[in-house]
């Protein structure tokens, strides 16, 4: 799933938000979110749901099935 922690990466800056800032909207850890972007953990099915929903992108775009 290495995809996903390079776009959520990418997401968040494009958006300007810090990864504590994402962790307090999604209700987890700052240490949660640093682990998605390193690739050293994979959100649940409903984690990847709520960052979906948050950057306004679907889960395939997030886990790197589609580039749109």
């Amino acid at each position: 799933m290495k995809v996903f922690g390079e776009r959520l990466l990418e997401l968040r800056k494009e958006k300007g938000v810090s990864q504590a800032a994402l962790a307090k909207a999604l209700g987890v850890s700052f240490a949660v979110v640093c682990y998605w972007e390193t690739d050293r953990s994979e959100p649940t099915a409903p984690n990847l749901v709520k960052i979906a929903d948050y950057f306004d992108v679907t889960t395939d775009f997030l886990l790197g099935r589609t580039d749109f």
